[in-house]
């Protein structure tokens, strides 16, 4: 038996940023997104966002790579959403995501701030939100590829 705790924090886009997500019908997809995160013998702490992006705290099993868990989780989402009458608006998912993993004692820190995005973001973009995420995570930014998708 193995013992881990692979805590990730995702953060992904609709395509171009647009606001497909209506804030009426979110819940529908958090649950929808919650599925296949518990099909993927993985554990979702917190789900939140806004109206074009969605931040997740899930322990990863350890079996799974980011890579894969996010292509799944994007190709399955954005089938059933284009199918649901309650997202006429949608198109796709971004084609990129970022992930970061952290430590036990951060999780509640991170399950407050995706409980206050719809705050955050009434006085912070989502492109500003982005670029300080990936710079507070040593990510060095090509803005040739940044949020173009």
């Amino acid at each position: 038996m193995s013992y881990t705790r692979l805590l990730y924090h995702i953060v992904f886009r609709t395509k171009y940023s647009k606001n497909t997500i209506p804030e009426a019908h979110e819940k529908e997809l958090y649950f929808y997104i919650m599925g296949i995160i518990n099909n993927k013998k993985s554990k979702l702490y917190r789900i939140g966002g806004t109206e074009n992006h969605i931040h997740l705290l899930v322990d990863m099993h350890p079996t799974l790579a980011l890579s894969g868990f996010m292509k799944e989780l994007k190709e399955s989402s954005s089938k059933w959403l284009s199918k649901n009458p309650h997202f006429p608006d949608f198109e796709s998912w971004g084609v990129s995501f970022a992930g970061f993993t952290y430590s036990l004692n951060d999780k509640q820190t991170i399950i407050n701030y995706i409980k206050n995005q719809k705050k955050h973001h009434k006085t912070v973009s989502f492109k500003k939100e982005y670029r300080k995420f990936l710079i507070d995570n040593g990510i060095k930014i090509d803005e040739r590829y940044f949020l173009k998708e």
